[in-house]
């Protein structure tokens, strides 16, 4: 539970240049992940769907709510 208050006070003093940052270097460690790893590429369309589904139901959820 520590690392998380530390992540979350971190994530905090963040703008969202540093936000977008954050996000392209994932989007470019997936591709490099991709490249060095070839069949991670070869999975039918609806298992990345799904996955996609899976991560953005709490997000969501969460915006939505209340």
């Amino acid at each position: 539970m520590e690392f998380a208050r530390w992540a979350n006070a971190k994530a905090k003093k963040l703008d969202w240049a540093d936000m977008a940052l954050v996000k392209i270097s994932a989007m470019f460690f997936a591709l490099a992940l991709a490249k060095l790893w070839p069949q991670l590429l070869s999975l039918d369309w609806q298992w990345y769907a799904l996955a996609f589904m899976l991560a953005a139901l709490k997000p969501i959820s969460a915006a939505l709510g209340k």
